[in-house]
């Protein structure tokens, strides 16, 4: 299947802009030069998922809940509950808002008319949690009516927001009461704007994790972006890059690992956290002490050993008393049972260390490449075009070229790493 560069554009908030448009987008994603700017465009045609920032997903939800407004002929604000409740799914709100729309309304917590009715009531008005009165314009209700002083729905919300996500669909706080608190009543009484933010982070999150696998976010620390993945092109294991330069499996999350599959990369992750490890080298490089059974790993060059828990003192090689040492030089040989295991031990170590060695050098030669790309967009590029006499969108190949060829090397050598620990089996 064939995808054009729409594809793959990332859009920003204007609706219109791409991040690799041409004429309304930063000097820094211009291809001027023709033949660069086709070679571009065959490897984008390529992929099968987009890239979204923050404002773009901001962006999708904006539609979703002016399509949901309009056809429903509520508020925006309205139409954010529907949505959050129904997971973000345009077509399950409109089908179960025209099958039953009093239904959904009393289950989502919209009420059509108010359980409590102010306009009846006296100037003053009492808040239902510090009963304290106050004039009506302190105080506030949602859909129910249920009347709370500004303060209290302030203390109230923040609680709820610091409490996690589920403050986008807080309710009203009178316990028998159902009426979800919208968000007009989040920007009338939260203030603070780093409560604010952790409020609209959650909220944008919600499309994200709403999606199920189709929508995923980029793993990579720090980074904010996610990832739309449109079509898995027939693909079991299927590796993408984020705008970060970041690159991991879409199926499991791990970091890229083509051709290795998924199951064998987490045996491998598994294994350099396993305890198993550890009880394989106390078996090789550890002796039991003979009274109190601790494991002893003998440090020194002497044979005389003294238990640092019970205070036993023995001789390293027989492991009887020091008291009986003299009978140590008489050979009796070690049981056969014991002397396989701490070979089998000994020789499982070796294997692994051996390879896990070499993956943790090409782990940290990722690392380096990684960091040399990121100072060669933000600092080398541009002294780069200085001294060549053209834009830095001339160069941008030269960005490719390191993402291509770097990266991908040390990834390629750390898979082969835990590819070659699942498949070099003992052979005659």
């Amino acid at each position: 299947m064939d995808y054009s560069d729409d594809d793959v554009m990332v859009n920003t908030d204007s609706g219109e802009e791409s991040l690799l448009s041409d004429n309304q987008v930063d000097s820094d994603y211009e291809f001027t030069d023709q033949d660069m700017d086709n070679a571009s465009t065959t490897k984008r045609s390529q992929l099968s998922y987009l890239v979204l920032k923050e404002d773009d997903i901001r962006k999708h939800q904006r539609t979703d809940i002016e399509q949901v407004s309009t056809v429903l002929s509520i508020s925006q604000v309205e139409a954010i509950v529907l949505l959050l409740h129904y997971q973000w799914n345009v077509s399950k709100v409109q089908d179960e808002w025209f099958t039953d729309e009093e239904k959904v309304r009393e289950l989502v917590g919209i009420l059509k008319e108010p359980v409590v009715d102010l306009n009846d009531r006296e100037m003053n008005i009492e808040c239902g949690i510090c009963f304290e009165s106050y004039p009506q314009k302190e105080v506030a209700t949602v859909s129910c009516g249920h009347p709370y002083c500004n303060a209290c729905w302030t203390g109230y919300i923040t609680t709820s927001i610091n409490d996690g996500p589920g403050c986008l669909t807080v309710k009203c706080p009178e316990p028998s009461c159902s009426a979800v608190a919208c968000q007009d009543m989040i920007d009338k009484v939260i203030t603070d704007k780093e409560l604010k933010e952790k409020y609209y982070r959650y909220f944008v999150r919600s499309y994200v994790e709403a999606s199920g696998n189709k929508i995923k976010w980029c793993p990579s620390p720090g980074c904010e972006n996610a990832i739309d993945f449109e079509s898995r092109s027939g693909s079991e294991h299927y590796d993408v890059s984020c705008l970060c330069s970041h690159e991991f499996c879409w199926n499991c999350g791990e970091d890229a690992h083509r051709p290795v599959d998924c199951d064998t990369v987490s045996k491998w992750i598994a294994k350099n956290t396993d305890e198993s490890e550890n009880t394989n080298w106390i078996l090789a490089n550890t002796k039991p002490c003979p009274n109190c059974k601790r494991q002893i790993e003998k440090s020194m060059g002497c044979n005389v050993m003294r238990c640092s828990i019970c205070k036993c003192m023995f001789c390293w090689n027989c492991l009887r008393p020091f008291t009986d040492h003299k009978k140590c030089n008489k050979f009796e040989g070690d049981d056969e049972t014991d002397i396989n295991k701490r070979k089998r031990a000994k020789s499982s170590i070796d294997r692994y260390m051996h390879y896990y060695e070499r993956w943790s050098s090409n782990q940290s030669s990722r690392v380096i490449a990684m960091a040399d790309l990121k100072k060669f967009q933000s600092v080398q590029l541009k002294l780069l075009s200085l001294r060549q006499g053209t834009t830095e969108s001339q160069l941008q190949f030269t960005v490719a070229l390191q993402e291509n060829c770097s990266i991908p090397r040390e990834d390629i050598l750390g898979m082969s790493s835990e590819f070659t620990y699942s498949d070099d089996k003992p052979r005659k």
